[in-house]
């Protein structure tokens, strides 16, 4: 019986070495995957780069005009109809994508907020040659062709895909909001589509925005929390009658449960919804529950169809108590928890977080979109965070 039971063990043993052994041959995989996707998008962007600088300077020279521009375009698909994507309006994106990020403004900007290491090619150095009226390109007394900023693809760039940038090219005018999708769409690795919705819902104004929803306890616990959770989230998609019940306003979520956790944000993990709690002989259910991948931690969230009132927070706090005691795991950092309500009085909200050492917030859920101030501090705080995960 006892050599069987050995037997069994050693088996055993023997399938999780295997295991461990098969999940680093995927981790293989998945890493030289991942080089090779980033190696695509790199020359991407260096043949984007390269286009645009050499096009733009052939209009600022006025040796090229808008019609030129047409017939090139017209003599690709002509000539090489196996080379895609240069259309004239492309190729105008090409020029734009040049000329925005290589202007000191740009530079400037991620130097501020982030460091000069941003703005420098990672790549091969970039020469555009046969352009002499590029400013881009100085020939030194030795001889050597040597290259100034604005010729070299910045380090920043990198970090998401073309059509990410003509996105963020297209419909962000600030320097600042521009530098912040770019860090955001690589933090979240998010798709075209996905960076759509996050411009759209003016991610950068109700990220960045002012944090008194959050609790000292939530800021003490997670020092990034601002940088990660909104206090607005629009569920426009969810097209809620302008009076609905909470029970309306879960269901709808469950049923866009995809789209609610991208306005969330991509850490997260959908759990269950009506979270049991057994507390003594009671039982009390949570609304949703999650996990968020980059705190690891267990999130509440409780659903409101009426402005926030301060005792809502108390029953809160009791779920968070039960999570922390009955269901969070030994190696899971104290759980969270979110009030998501249709709307809240400012004043109130501090009052209720000052005394809160709960790690707690409340955010507003919005049919429509409103416009958000930005706040350069909250802009400063989100790039040291992504400066602190990067090294």
């Amino acid at each position: 019986m006892d050599s069987n039971l050995d037997k069994k063990n050693a088996i055993d043993l023997s399938g999780q070495a295997i295991t461990r052994q098969f999940d680093e041959i995927v981790d293989i995989i998945l890493s030289h995957r991942s080089r090779a996707s980033r190696a695509v998008n790199n020359e991407l962007l260096m043949t984007a780069w390269q286009v645009g600088g050499y096009v733009s300077a052939k209009l600022k020279s006025e040796e090229w005009g808008s019609k030129i521009v047409t017939q090139l375009s017209e003599y690709i698909r002509s000539r090489r109809p196996d080379i895609k994507g240069y259309s004239r309006q492309n190729i105008y994106n090409m020029v734009m994508f040049y000329e925005e990020y290589s202007s000191p403004e740009f530079a400037q900007t991620v130097i501020r907020f982030l460091n000069p290491k941003f703005v420098q090619s990672k790549s091969a150095q970039l020469m555009i040659d046969s352009v002499d009226t590029s400013k881009s390109i100085v020939q030194e007394e030795s001889g050597q062709i040597v290259q100034t900023m604005s010729g070299q693809l910045p380090k920043i760039l990198e970090m998401t895909t073309l059509s990410n940038h003509q996105e963020i090219l297209s419909r962000c005018k600030g320097q600042e909001e521009r530098m912040f999708y770019i860090l955001y769409a690589n933090r979240e690795h998010l798709t075209y589509r996905e960076l759509k919705r996050c411009i759209s819902n003016q991610t950068f104004s109700t990220l960045l925005g002012s944090k008194k929803s959050m609790s000292k306890g939530m800021i003490e616990a997670y020092p990034t929390a601002p940088a990660m959770f909104k206090d607005t989230l629009f569920v426009d998609f969810l097209n809620l009658p302008r009076k609905h019940s909470e029970k309306k306003l879960k269901d709808s979520l469950l049923e866009h449960m995809k789209q609610f956790i991208l306005e969330l944000g991509k850490d997260f993990i959908f759990m269950d919804q009506e979270y049991r709690l057994e507390v003594g002989s009671s039982t009390f259910k949570a609304d949703l529950l999650f996990f968020h991948r980059g705190i690891q931690a267990l999130v509440a969230v409780e659903l409101k169809k009426s402005k926030f009132e301060p005792r809502d927070l108390g029953q809160l706090e009791f779920y968070l108590e039960a999570l922390d005691s009955d269901v969070k795991r030994s190696n899971e950092n104290p759980s969270v928890g979110i009030i998501l309500c249709p709307e809240s009085d400012r004043v109130v909200v501090e009052y209720a977080m000052n005394r809160s050492m709960s790690p707690t917030m409340i955010a507003e859920y919005k049919r429509i979109l409103i416009p958000q101030e930005r706040m350069q501090a909250q802009l400063n705080e989100f790039c040291s965070q992504f400066l602190k995960k990067a090294d």
